[in-house]
C-alpha cells in the first residue's frame, strides 16, 4: 500500500490522446465463476473459495506475474478508502462483507476486485481517449483468466451477471471527461438528457451514486444484452468526439465573450489554493478544476497539468492522511490540505495581490 503513495495512477496521467478534456478511458468486464452462486447468495465459506481458487490460478499466469495482491477484508478504512480514490476498487468494494481482495498492476493500468457485486470485476484503464487500446488489453487479460476458470456462460444469454444490466458481454465501457466549460456556460443538463436518451449513463468522479466533483464526469454505456463488444465499444466512441466538441466549443466562447473574466478566475483560483490556510477537497477541486482548463487555455503557466493532476488525486482525504502518516479528523485534514498546497504550488509572497473576490 505505501508503494503507491506519493505516485500517479494511469488515470491520472495526462497523456495519450484528447487528454485535455478525456481524463481516461476505461473497459471493465464482469464475470462469476460458474461453480458457485452470486455473491448475494454466497456463504462466507463461498467467498473465501471463490477468492483462494481466483488468486492460485492469477498467481500461475504470466499476465498477472508482478501484480500485487491486497486482501480488502484485512484493511483498515483509511486503506480502503486511499484504493477508491485511486481508481483500483469500488466503493461496493471497499463497504462489503467477508473474503475480497483486489490484484493490482503495479503501474495501475488495471486490476481484478474479487467478490464485489460479481465473482470478478477485470478493468483495465488508460490515460486519454484510448478506448481499443484498453479493449485490447481487457481482452488478453480475460482471455487468461478464462484459460482455466469456468465462467458462468449461456450459449443464448452470454455471460451471466449478478445485475441483468450486463448480463451478455458483461462489458461497461467507461470514459471520464473533464467538462468545467459546458458547466460554467449551463449547457451540461442539456448534453446530459441527450446522452440518456441513446442510454448512455452519466455518473460523478468516483462511479455510480458519487457527486461531480471537480467539473468530472463519466460516460458509459447502460446494457449490454445484445450487444457485442465491439458494438457497445463503438457506441461510446462515436458520441465522445461530440463531447470534445461542444466542451472545446464552450471553452473558445468562454475565451471570445468573457476572457477577462476567465483569466481572473483562473488567477483567483491559483491565489486561493496557494493563500488557503485550510481548505476542503470539494472546494479544492473545484478550484483545481479552473486552474486545468486555465492551463490548457494558455492563461496559466505557473503550473502544469502533470502537477494539477497530482493534486487532485494528494488532496484527497485517505492520501492526504496516508501522506501525513497518521488519521486525521475533517478539521485536520482541512488545515493539513491548506499546508499541503502552500508547499506544493509555494506560499503567496507578501508583495503579491491576494485572491480577488
Amino acid at each position: 500500500m505505501d508503494d503507491l503513495t506519493g505516485r500517479l495512477g494511469e488515470w491520472l496521467k495526462g497523456q495519450g490522446p484528447e487528454a485535455d478534456i478525456v481524463v481516461s478511458s476505461r473497459i471493465r468486464l464482469a464475470r462469476n465463476l460458474g461453480n458457485f452462486p452470486f455473491i448475494r447468495r454466497c456463504t462466507d465459506i463461498d467467498r473465501a473459495n471463490i477468492e483462494s481458487t481466483v488468486h492460485s490460478h492469477v498467481r500461475s499466469l504470466n499476465e498477472f506475474k508482478d501484480a500485487l495482491y491486497i486482501p480488502v477484508e484485512d484493511l483498515d478504512e483509511l486503506d480502503r478508502q486511499f484504493l477508491v480514490e485511486r481508481q483500483l476498487i469500488s466503493r461496493e468494494l471497499s463497504d462489503g462483507e467477508g473474503a475480497r481482495s483486489v490484484i493490482v498492476d503495479p503501474g495501475e493500468r488495471f486490476s481484478v476486485m474479487i467478490n464485489e457485486e460479481d465473482h470478478l470485476r477485470l478493468q483495465v484503464m488508460k490515460s486519454g481517449c484510448d478506448m481499443k487500446e484498453a479493449w485490447d488489453t481487457a481482452n488478453a487479460l480475460d482471455d487468461a483468466l478464462e484459460s482455466n476458470l469456468d465462467f458462468a456462460f449461456h450459449d443464448r444469454w452470454g455471460y451471466l451477471t449478478a445485475c441483468p444490466t450486463n448480463v451478455g458481454t458483461g462489458l461497461r465501457v467507461s470514459v471520464m471527461l473533464h467538462l468545467p466549460a459546458l458547466v460554467q456556460t449551463r449547457q451540461i443538463d442539456r448534453v446530459f438528457r441527450s446522452l440518456q436518451k441513446i442510454n448512455l449513463a452519466v455518473r460523478g468522479l468516483f462511479g455510480e451514486g458519487s457527486q461531480a466533483m471537480g467539473d468530472f464526469y463519466q460516460i458509459s454505456n447502460q446494457l449490454t444484452l445484445g450487444k457485442t463488444e465491439e458494438e457497445l465499444i463503438e457506441q461510446v466512441q462515436e458520441v465522445i468526439p461530440v463531447l470534445i466538441d461542444y466542451e472545446r466549443k464552450a471553452r473558445h466562447f468562454l475565451l471570445k465573450t468573457a476572457r477577462q473574466q476567465l483569466q481572473e478566475q483562473v488567477e483567483h483560483a491559483y491565489q486561493t489554493l496557494r493563500g488557503a490556510q485550510q481548505i476542503s477537497s470539494e472546494e479544492t477541486m473545484h478550484l483545481l478544476s479552473k486552474l486545468r482548463m486555465g492551463i490548457n487555455l494558455d492563461l496559466m503557466d505557473a503550473v502544469t497539468i502533470a502537477m494539477v493532476n497530482r493534486l487532485f488525486l494528494e488532496t484527497q482525504p485517505a492520501h492526504l492522511q496516508k501522506l501525513k502518516g497518521s488519521p486525521l479528523g475533517t478539521s485536520d485534514r482541512n488545515m493539513e490540505r491548506g499546508q499541503y498546497l502552500q508547499s506544493a504550488l509555494g506560499p503567496i509572497d507578501q508583495s503579491e495581490p491576494g485572491p480577488t473576490s
